[in-house]
């Protein structure tokens, strides 16, 4: 290899290396219900939602006031214990264009999983397995869960919970209570957990696209209104 081209080579190397280890304010995981009680309807209302919600203005403007203007967000399907897909790679987003690009990717993601069981503890130790293995900086580690069941399968969820807090990271809740109407509660008492962790409750589908903007606004902005913060910080 002729010099020149050698140092070239190692000069991208290094560039890119450097895009995928720059300091973001928050490293985000959305982890979607892919369970047998969504069907698709249900599932791609879900979707939809978060995608919309990049598109939405408030959201952009809570990314671009951190003080690193860019966050990393990746989106994984789950349902029982071992059945996790990531559908979305880690992408950055630090304004229009970037936060168009996650939300077509989010909209163009496929269904991978479609039963196996509701495994809420499974969900947040896969996510915390993403979260290990990004290489990236980040101020905070959040992990969004969203479901329509209390936790049936694998180990309880207050404990992968409570691991996930003691690592430094924070849960936050957007039970879907068309199955189980005290789903909110569930999950306050087993799910959410870390600094500032908070609970939105929907009781239909229909509602999520409104419901996951206010959440990823408070959600990316680091603050917790009173009336949705957890009783027990953990």
């Amino acid at each position: 290899m002729k010099p020149r081209l050698a140092v070239l080579i190692a000069f991208l190397t290094l560039l890119t290396f450097g895009a995928r280890a720059q300091a973001v304010d928050l490293l985000l995981v959305l982890a979607v219900d892919a369970s047998g009680s969504v069907n698709p309807e249900r599932f791609e209302l879900q979707k939809h939602g978060y995608a919309e919600a990049f598109r939405d203005p408030r959201v952009l403007e809570a990314i671009t006031a951190g003080s690193r203007h860019t966050i990393a967000v990746t989106m994984v399907q789950w349902t029982g214990p071992r059945l996790h897909a990531q559908t979305v790679d880690w992408m950055h987003v630090s304004d229009a264009e970037s936060a168009t690009t996650l939300a077509t990717a989010i909209d163009q993601s496929t269904r991978r999983l479609f039963g196996g069981g509701t495994s809420l503890s499974g969900a947040i130790d896969y996510s915390m397995e993403l979260l290990a293995a990004n290489p990236v900086k980040a101020a905070r580690r959040v992990i969004d869960v969203s479901g329509d069941g209390s936790n049936n399968g694998g180990r309880p969820a207050s404990d992968a919970r409570d691991a996930a807090v003691k690592a430094g990271v924070t849960i936050n809740g957007l039970p879907i209570a068309w199955i189980e109407p005290d789903l909110a509660s569930y999950y306050r008492d087993n799910v959410i957990g870390g600094f500032g962790a908070f609970v939105v409750g929907i009781d239909s589908y229909d509602n999520f696209a409104d419901a996951i903007i206010n959440k990823l606004v408070t959600e990316i902005a680091g603050t917790t209104p009173p009336r949705l913060a957890s009783t027990d910080p953990r």
